[in-house]
């Protein structure tokens, strides 16, 4: 977090571990930090004695282990397990939250860092819990229920792989950052100082895919959140770079089996979604929503 964080201590004898808590019990939660994450921001590579939950419920970030990279974009989360040696970079700016565990009295067990998703009931938990005092009545309950909901994403959930190798990690950022860029290798080879060939190899050796493959991923990735917010499937398709909207429904149906308008469905509001305008209105009327 780079500004206006909000930092809610639990732990100690007022929260709810000491004996003026109101459960009389061990708080698993130690803090709750809330803020603006700036663009291009990197965390050098560090660890926690801890373990913590990174939530990004506007912005876009990557976090990396030795092992791999993960894409969290907003209204989803990762899971850091306590000792794990990670970076962080973020991809598009926005506001983000972290929330550390104490190690002797959290029930997750993960030995891996995780992916999730923040559900709006996760989310409004959460930010309740940021809101009210460590002494708050029923405390207890809110942070029991903030467990039952930290669920591993499923398999099937589309997973970006960011390649390491400075030239093509330049191009997925970028990409990451802007789905829409309609540029094909030749377009980035002179940006990045690397050949097509070079960039094409590249791309397949460290993401297991082609470029076109792996950029209609984050394509579709991107999609899935806009749609979830609210958008349309024609001005979701545009968004994110395709001009026909046929086009753009066939790709999300092969990348994740379904039809675009399965995932409109889904409650994923902003924290503070503005009142639409007349102008926006009168679209959403036009395109049936």
């Amino acid at each position: 977090m780079t500004t206006a964080n909000r930092r809610t201590p639990t732990d100690g004898p007022d929260g709810p571990d000491g004996p003026n808590g109101p459960d009389g019990g061990t708080s698993p939660i130690l803090s709750i930090e809330r803020g603006e994450v700036d663009a291009h921001t990197r965390i050098e590579p560090h660890s926690h004695p801890e373990p913590m939950l990174l939530w990004t419920a506007t912005a876009t970030v990557t976090v990396s282990t030795t092992e791999r990279d993960w894409l969290v974009p907003p209204a989803y989360g990762m899971w850091i397990p306590a000792g794990t040696e990670h970076t962080g970079a973020t991809q598009q700016a926005g506001e983000g939250c972290i929330i550390r565990f104490a190690p002797a009295h959290c029930p997750i067990a993960w030995t891996e860092p995780t992916g999730l998703a923040v559900t709006p009931l996760l989310r409004e938990l959460i930010l309740h819990l940021a809101r009210n005092g460590p002494t708050a009545p029923g405390r207890g309950h809110a942070e029991a229920l903030v467990f039952d909901l930290l669920t591993p994403l499923p398999s099937s959930t589309i997973h970006v792989t960011m390649p390491a190798d400075p030239r093509v990690r330049t191009i997925a950022e970028r990409l990451v950052a802007s789905p829409a860029d309609p540029r094909e290798l030749a377009g980035w080879a002179h940006e990045v100082h690397a050949g097509v060939r070079t960039l094409s190899r590249l791309f397949l050796s460290e993401t297991g895919l082609t470029f076109a493959q792996w950029r209609t991923r984050v394509r579709i990735r991107a999609a899935a959140h806009l749609l979830a917010d609210g958008e349309s499937v024609g001005a979701t398709a545009r968004a994110v770079g395709y001009r026909k909207t046929g086009a753009f429904i066939n790709a999300f149906r092969r990348a994740t089996g379904q039809t675009p308008g399965a995932y409109t469905r889904v409650d994923t509001v902003p924290l503070a979604a503005p009142a639409p305008t007349r102008r926006r209105a009168a679209r959403e009327s036009r395109d049936g929503r």
